[in-house]
């Protein structure tokens, strides 16, 4: 009975002790908050308006009275920087590293934000000599990772590679990335005629990333311009199973292989094949080309007609009016081609290759996207959308 009587004695004591805490916070975050300069939340409130230039003005005003802040001075330099102000934010940046009161663990994250104005400002061979300095600290992830984007923009893949093995972690081990740098280097030897070079690098393309088709494609390359034509179609129709909308890409160069080895009637069955199979696959011009020249018109007629069935597009309607033109009359010519005009002005505004990453849009079909800088983003296939 005595020690449940403490117990309620000291209840009371522990609940004063409570109120008494949190009146002592209360009254240091109320005294914390009257020492912030008005001039923050004046640029705070600038930055959610979008006023840039107010923002930079009240934040720069704070940033002379708090110049002991680091985190303070490194967001104004970022505020520079998105402004276009890189030489204010270089200066600034510059004499945050060489005052003597600026904290050794505070130095290498303004190093990586002069960086990146250097590189802002074109600067490019500047700032990739600061993130080298980076890469044995803390900064190290960071650092590589703008200099795999340097890599890229400057087109120096062998540094890419490299760079990116180094970036390789379990969440992302970037071969998806260090696929593409070898086609891009063996697209260079192909285009001198370097061959062997070019084997080797789509070897190590396809071991990086054996699903990469931009590999496929170039090694079928290689072999028809090594006049081994059945090669060059086994490794075009590997994509099939790599991935089938990138079969279109292929089409032309299986055709041209059979034609070489005198089959031409066999590349018109197995493309037919690929277009019933898959109708999304943009292949009833260049069947219509091929079956009018090998067969005859009608048969080309049928298989446009097949094609537009089973996918209407733009596309195939102006081929399908194209090919019936002959039997109409002259007065019905006038008309069928007033619409195909009118189809082709449409088609050529709506079909176009779009990024699945940034949704960017593009009649031109690029292996790296140049918005976002994903690669092989694009669809394969023009879609017709808005």
């Amino acid at each position: 009975m005595e020690l449940d009587l403490w117990w309620l004695l000291l209840l009371p004591a522990f609940f004063s002790l409570g109120w008494l805490a949190a009146r002592v916070d209360m009254r240091t975050v109320l005294k914390q908050a009257k020492q912030v300069p008005a001039g923050f939340f004046r640029g705070l409130d600038a930055l959610v308006e979008d006023k840039t230039d107010i923002a930079a003005q009240a934040l720069a005003e704070v940033a002379r009275q708090q110049q002991s802040v680091p985190e303070l001075q490194l967001t104004l330099g970022k505020l520079y920087r998105k402004r276009g102000e890189n030489d204010r934010a270089i200066r600034l940046h510059q004499r945050m590293l060489e005052s003597s009161d600026l904290a050794a663990e505070h130095r290498d994250p303004v190093r990586f934000e002069l960086s990146q104005d250097f590189r802002k400002a074109g600067l490019v061979d500047r700032a990739e000599e600061i993130l080298l300095t980076l890469l044995p600290g803390n900064m190290g992830l960071a650092a590589r990772r703008q200099l795999l984007d340097i890599y890229q923009q400057d087109r120096d893949w062998q540094k890419a590679i490299e760079t990116a093995r180094d970036l390789a972690s379990d969440a992302h081990t970037f071969m998806h990335e260090v696929a593409q740098f070898y086609c891009e280097l063996a697209q260079g030897d192909l285009y001198r005629s370097d061959f062997a070079s070019a084997r080797l690098r789509v070897t190590e393309a396809l071991s990086a990333n054996r699903k990469c088709v931009r590999a496929s494609l170039i090694l079928g390359d290689i072999e028809f311009a090594e006049g081994e034509y059945g090669k060059a179609i086994a490794s075009w129709q590997s994509i099939e199973k790599q991935n089938h909308e990138y079969l279109a890409m292929a089409a032309e160069r299986l055709f041209d292989a059979y034609e070489k080895l005198g089959k031409p009637a066999e590349g018109i069955a197995l493309l037919r094949g690929y277009q019933k199979t898959f109708p999304q696959l943009e292949l009833t011009d260049l069947l219509y080309q091929k079956i009018a020249i090998y067969e005859d018109s009608d048969r080309a007629l049928e298989a446009t007609r097949e094609a537009v069935h089973a996918r209407p597009s733009l596309g195939g309607i102006y081929r399908l009016i194209e090919a019936q033109m002959d039997v109409l009359s002259p007065e019905g010519r006038m008309d069928a081609e007033t619409a195909r005009a009118l189809i082709m002005k449409h088609a050529q505004r709506l079909s176009v290759h779009r990024c699945k990453c940034c949704n960017f849009r593009s009649r031109a079909f690029f292996w790296h996207c140049p918005a976002c800088g994903e690669w092989e983003s694009f669809t394969a296939n023009r879609s017709e959308s808005h």
